[in-house]
């Protein structure tokens, strides 16, 4: 159950204006991680990906649970949709949620979610990743890794554009 407290905290966390970096240079392996899959009941490791499958990451921007309005989830919806499309091209989708598990599994269960939804309460892997941050939640941000983890794509958040559309994550998968 949320608290007071718990809900103060992590508006707080994210609370600072932190723009979106390209510090994540193309041609690299980006950072490793290991969250908990809500979706699946597993923990997944990113480095269990390379030499097997291209990958992509999709940071969900999901506020606090006071925020929360399914409606507001549009592009995940979408990424959900496409899911068997992405899966067909060989790659593995990830979504990532800085929400706790609790909160998480409640975002699953709304939008009916069949991708892997992984917890990232900390906000470590969003930092890692440098998507930024703003009034009270991490900006969303979406890579592409090769098939050796390399990062080949990345979509960082912008007024104008901001999210990549299955579309054009598709299509960076095609260019593998």
């Amino acid at each position: 159950m949320l608290t007071s407290s718990s809900i103060t905290w992590a508006r707080w966390r994210y609370w600072l204006p932190l723009p979106p970096r390209l510090e994540l240079p193309l041609g690299q392996i980006p950072p490793d991680f290991a969250l908990w899959d809500v979706t699946h009941g597993r923990t997944v490791r990113l480095a269990n990906w390379r030499g097997k499958q291209p990958v992509v990451l999709v940071f969900c921007r999901i506020a606090t649970a006071i925020a929360y309005s399914p409606q507001r989830y549009a592009h995940l919806v979408a990424i959900n949709e496409t899911y068997a499309q992405f899966r067909n091209a060989g790659a593995e989708v990830l979504a990532i949620s800085p929400q706790p598990q609790r909160q998480t599994q409640a975002v699953i269960d709304d939008l009916g979610l069949n991708l892997p939804l992984l917890s990232d309460p900390t906000g470590d892997v969003f930092r890692a990743y440098y998507t930024g941050q703003a009034m009270g939640a991490p900006l969303p941000a979406q890579f592409l890794l090769d098939a050796q983890g390399r990062l080949r794509y990345g979509h960082l958040f912008s007024l104008l554009h901001p999210v990549a559309l299955p579309a054009a994550l598709l299509a960076a998968l095609e260019q593998l």
